[in-house]
């Protein structure tokens, strides 16, 4: 029997959670707030893989204003644990830093890349999907990702194409070979692959081993595996002005683009464990309890002939007379009211209070 898996989980929490405003701000971000429990999003996360991987196993990376409140949220984990990135530059450059690190303490260690400030219904069926993720991880050298089965011909997510019919099992789990990534498709591409099947929504979860990390940046992304030799060689001189230098030279990308689009020997399992990536105000209608009239609602609400809006505005009555469909989010210095399709324009809202100054409301 193959020993058990040295499993890491490494938690992006970084990002600054826009689409999420006017709650969501730069210095509380929506990974800090209580969105879908009474618990932050990033607490529930963690909280989900303690009965997997113990506090001492898990990592979190993010910027280092970020870090001080992760720390207060998350006080069970060793202060070592905390990585902070050096400046923003997307997940590649993060999770070369996160994954030599852990390399250093144990080239072997299967990591888990979590993002912060996703909904998962069915813990225990995610729990026994990442175990078997590890598994595969720490038996294969391959990259494993979850891909989301589609419910609907999303444009808003990248879709991960694979062969369903070559599967390899782990602890009972299949895992299939990706065939390759696909961008944000438009809305027939997207008819399209839910027709064919074979396609799934990319999570953005991943488990690979450090060691094997390392050799598919070698073979497939030559450019970062010269990054991930310098940060190696940073984080054992243990100058943080070095990680800095090195950090700062890794080109702002994703992972996605910087290694997982180019890789071979990836494999999938299915993530049917109730995600969702709470990607706006309009998500929640399927993520908290509507009343009869499909409202779903923070705080108390009286409605006259309205139906189907989201309320975002707890400890104060919000009344709707002869509405539908929108978005109303009420905090101490701002109001938020969009129809329920428009709530990806509040990153517009954003870019205009910037450009015009009032900056206080970012």
């Amino acid at each position: 029997m193959p020993a058990k898996p040295d499993i890491r989980a490494v938690i992006m929490a970084g990002g600054s959670g826009t689409r999420f405003w006017p709650l969501s701000r730069r210095k509380t971000p929506k990974q800090f707030l209580p969105i879908v429990s009474d618990r932050t999003m990033l607490e529930e996360t963690a909280r989900r893989i303690f009965p997997l991987v113990p506090p001492r196993r898990i990592y979190t990376i993010a910027n280092a204003a970020q870090t001080r409140t992760i720390r207060r949220l998350l006080p069970r984990l060793p202060a070592g644990n905390f990585l902070v990135e050096p400046e923003a530059r997307n997940t590649a450059p993060s999770l070369i830093l996160a994954t030599a690190r852990i390399f250093l303490e144990n080239p072997k260690a299967v990591i888990a890349v979590l993002p912060s400030d996703h909904l998962i219904a069915d813990g225990a069926v995610f729990l026994k999907k990442m175990a078997a993720a590890a598994a595969a991880a720490a038996a294969e050298d391959a990259l494993i990702t979850f891909g989301i089965p589609p419910t609907f011909p999303s444009t808003g997510y990248g879709y991960i194409h694979y062969r369903k019919g070559a599967a390899r099992k782990f602890l009972g789990e299949p895992f299939y070979e990706v065939e390759e990534f696909q961008e944000k498709p438009s809305t027939e591409k997207a008819v399209g692959f839910l027709r064919d099947g074979g396609y799934a929504w990319n999570s953005g979860m991943f488990f690979w081993r450090a060691d094997v990390f390392a050799g598919k940046l070698e073979r497939f992304a030559p450019e970062f595996h010269a990054a991930w030799t310098r940060m190696l060689a940073a984080l054992r001189s243990g100058s943080r002005s070095q990680v800095a230098s090195v950090f700062s030279g890794i080109p702002a990308i994703s992972i996605d683009y910087a290694l997982m689009e180019k890789a071979r020997g990836v494999r999938m399992a299915e993530g049917n464990f109730g995600w969702s990536d709470v990607g706006a105000w309009s998500s929640l209608a399927d993520i908290w309890a509507r009343d009869p009239a499909g409202h779903a609602v923070k705080g108390a609400v009286a409605t006259v002939d309205a139906r189907n809006c989201v309320v975002f505005n707890p400890g104060r009555l919000t009344a709707l007379i002869g509405v539908e469909d929108l978005v109303i989010v009420n905090t101490k210095d701002a109001l938020l009211v969009c129809r329920r399709d428009r709530d990806q324009s509040v990153k517009q809202v954003l870019e205009l209070l910037a450009g015009t100054g009032k900056t206080d409301y970012l």
